[in-house]
């Protein structure tokens, strides 16, 4: 079984518009959407969805109020904040006795001195803010706060045109996406192997974070989308130390190359001093755009010069992981 993983050191280079089209040509593949945090090619391949089921990850702390004794001690120890204190804690009135020039101590020149009590206060705890630590849980001296498992998002396993797709939904704020994406590669190759399927092509994340890494690991060719401006030069050069890193193989596409023809050769040439293979170019079409509007691949869309390039890549793909 092949995997092929398309990936890029940021975001909006053209990979998914790339994944698509490829999946419009694979014969007998799987896809996954690796990029939890921002899934997108189902806007593409519209699948209709067979499964879902929730992702749970980390776990996040929460107060019970019944038993919670006010003592504050939650608040003292988080670093991060999420303890929340109530505004409405009452205030309770002490009368000091203050010295009068001609009686002397006298009650009657008490002066009231408002004091808060947090015996009144009710905390919380935001889970936008709790990072999970259990430092809070440690510290309770009336042990009032449970440490549930952490619901995350969900993922997903459908039906497209093209064949069947895993992908998934990380929730707002939410961490642990690196372990989504093992999920998400996880069930493609059990989908793969129940149906008899020796091709699965991913839709990475950007960059070179803990997401990326998880979806490279193990992958038979990585397929880097870079565009010819110095940010993508830079950023390319971060990723092609990850797959070096991980040894993974890595072939570089440069989209847009017509735009900077000049930086699309450096760009090349870098590529190739990382040891890693040159992908076919893609030119500048506004039938990319157009193609997405229309919710199709541009293979689909359109017989433009992007998508005569596209296929002539995907022969060369072929070739390399053959």
């Amino acid at each position: 079984m092949k995997e092929i993983v398309v990936i890029s050191g940021k975001g909006g280079t053209g990979k998914t518009s790339l994944v698509a089209s490829f999946a419009a040509m694979a014969k007998g593949a799987v896809f996954a959407d690796c990029d939890v945090d921002a899934a997108d090619l189902h806007l593409i391949l519209s699948p209709d969805i067979q499964r879902r089921s929730e992702f749970r990850s980390g776990h996040e702390a929460v107060i019970r109020q019944a038993d919670c004794i006010r003592c504050g001690a939650c608040l003292d120890h988080c670093r991060f904040n999420a303890v929340k204190k109530n505004r409405h804690q009452a205030q309770e009135a002490e009368f000091s006795i203050t010295p009068t020039p001609s009686r002397g101590m006298s009650v009657e020149g008490a002066v009231p001195a408002a004091t808060t009590s947090f015996k009144e206060a009710e905390f919380s705890i935001d889970p936008l803010s709790c990072e999970g630590c259990g430092v809070c849980v440690w510290f309770c001296p009336a042990k009032a706060i449970d440490f549930p498992e952490r619901a995350c998002g969900e993922w997903f396993v459908s039906q497209t045109r093209f064949g069947p797709m895993v992908y998934a939904r990380l929730d707002i704020a939410a961490e642990n996406s690196g372990k989504l994406v093992t999920v998400v590669r996880k069930e493609a190759r059990r989908i793969a192997l129940e149906t008899g399927r020796d091709l699965i092509l991913v839709d990475g994340p950007p960059g070179i974070g803990c997401p990326a890494i998880a979806s490279i690991s193990g992958a038979s060719l990585v397929v880097v989308v870079t565009e010819p401006t110095l940010s993508g030069e830079h950023d390319l050069d971060r990723v092609l130390s990850l797959t070096r890193h991980f040894g993974v193989q890595a072939a570089v596409c440069v989209n847009k190359w017509d735009l900077n023809p000049d930086l699309a050769d450096r760009i090349e040439r870098m590529a190739l001093s990382f040891g890693g293979q040159v992908f076919e170019r893609i030119s500048y079409d506004r039938d990319l755009t157009a193609a997405l509007i229309n919710g199709k691949a541009v293979v689909e869309y359109s017989d433009g010069q992007a998508a005569q390039d596209i296929r002539k890549g995907w022969q060369t793909l072929c070739h390399i992981i053959a």
